[in-house]
């Protein structure tokens, strides 16, 4: 999948957690959703995005849920 409509579609699910008051219930909602519904190739391919530009182009919100989050994010070996 295009990386660029990775970083597209994590920043709606961070829109969607940006009116929760309690940050950590937000960044837990966005981490979860991005575990719960996204393929691990999705994931890895976002966390790649990530780790070579910086997370430019994320929503703060999504930056910060990656990276409270990223050891569970990462899919496990085997999986494409």
């Amino acid at each position: 999948m295009n990386a660029e409509r990775l970083v597209a579609m994590a920043n709606q699910i961070g829109a969607f957690f940006e009116s929760e008051p309690d940050r950590k219930t937000a960044l837990d909602g966005v981490a979860q959703h991005l575990k719960k519904f996204w393929d691990p190739r999705m994931r890895r391919e976002l966390l790649a995005w990530v780790d070579q530009h910086a997370g430019e182009g994320l929503k703060p919100l999504v930056q910060a849920a990656i990276a409270a989050n990223r050891a569970s994010l990462q899919p496990r070996d085997g999986l494409k």
